[in-house]
């Protein structure tokens, strides 16, 4: 399918939903981002939620809206390192680390804090979302092709009824409340509903899928309590990686990376990481440099998952979770060096 026929397909599909002027610009969005011509704003990768074409890159605070004044910076983090801290250090979002032993201190995501509405002045641009069972699934950083998402398709939970905005009060989040227009939801084969649900519309016989993931609520004690429900362990059937300079340019200059023993360790060592909360100066510091490139993992069952490698801190980040993990320096070090052009 060239680009242009992509873009009438999803034209049409807005037409047909009837959706509002939200979900017809993050549809555009969605466009923009699998056939990107442009320049990506660098600011845009300290947003704390923002539109789907950086759903992974630079996306942190477990709010359901993305907050603009005169500049865009990083909100304030909510998760942190539950142990060894006092309440003004929980509020601020520090990071607490174990000293007198090796235990791993679990970083607490508490549940998204539904918007009051209350705040006329605060001009949004939700991400997408979805309602179901009184959490807010948020979109995934874990893609898949229509084609291939019929085999995952469980089953049928409902039809979103749409309507959210940055306007929208707590009232508005009832079940299968979303940002994404009225779209059919379902479970997903092989992942737990309490992790995963995804929509699926068909447009002229083509198959259109999105995953949502509930990233919030939980307690984070390794990649294990999060990223070990994507189903990477022994899984991995392809691989590519990309430069920041290419994604940031949206060059789509993906390179090839073998499944062998180099990423297969790679794998295990993401699965004995620290876990440490994105606080708002970690954050200001890993994505205020460029030093980052984009690990892309095609699964055995078609799904495409995607990490962010932070060279300077050695940590990896998936998705909306307020959570990077560290991971063993050398072993780190030596992965990075083998992502090169």
């Amino acid at each position: 399918m060239n680009e242009q026929e992509f873009k009438q397909r999803y034209k049409k599909a807005v037409d047909q939903l009837k959706t509002d002027h939200q979900m017809k610009k993050r549809i555009e969005q969605n466009v923009k981002a699998q056939h990107p011509t442009t320049k990506r704003a660098r600011k845009s990768l300290y947003i704390a939620a923002g539109v789907v074409a950086a759903a992974s890159i630079g996306l942190a605070v477990p709010t359901v809206w993305q907050q603009w004044g005169g500049t865009i910076s990083p909100a304030k983090e909510i998760a942190s390192n539950a142990a060894l801290m006092d309440k003004d250090q929980v509020t601020r979002g520090y990071t607490a680390i174990k000293t007198e032993n090796s235990n791993i201190v679990p970083v607490e995501i508490p549940k998204i804090e539904l918007p009051s509405g209350d705040n006329q002045n605060v001009k949004a641009d939700m991400i997408g979302l979805v309602v179901y069972h009184g959490n807010v699934y948020t979109e995934s950083a874990t893609t898949v092709e229509g084609a291939d998402a019929l085999a995952l398709r469980g089953k049928r939970l409902g039809k979103t009824s749409g309507g959210i905005h940055e306007l929208s009060s707590q009232d508005d989040y009832k079940e299968l409340a979303s940002t994404i227009g009225k779209a059919d939801i379902y479970t997903v084969k092989g992942y737990n509903s309490d992790f995963r649900i995804m929509s699926y519309i068909e447009v002229d016989g083509q198959g259109y899928a999105q995953f949502f993931d509930k990233t919030n609520g939980i307690s984070v004690s390794g990649l294990s309590a999060l990223i070990g429900k994507l189903n990477l362990k022994d899984q991995v059937t392809a691989a590519q990686w990309e430069s920041f300079d290419s994604w940031n340019n949206g060059l789509g200059q993906l390179q090839k990376l073998s499944v062998d023993g180099s990423l297969s360790s790679f794998i295990e060592q993401l699965f004995l990481a620290a876990p440490t909360a994105a606080s708002p100066e970690l954050q200001e510091r890993l994505y205020g440099d460029d030093n980052r490139k984009i690990l892309y993992l095609t699964l055995e069952d078609k799904t495409r998952v995607q990490l962010v490698l932070f060279g300077e801190e050695h940590m990896v980040r998936y998705g909306y979770a307020p959570v990077f993990f560290k991971v063993d320096q050398r072993a780190f070090q030596q992965f990075w060096n083998s992502l090169s052009k």
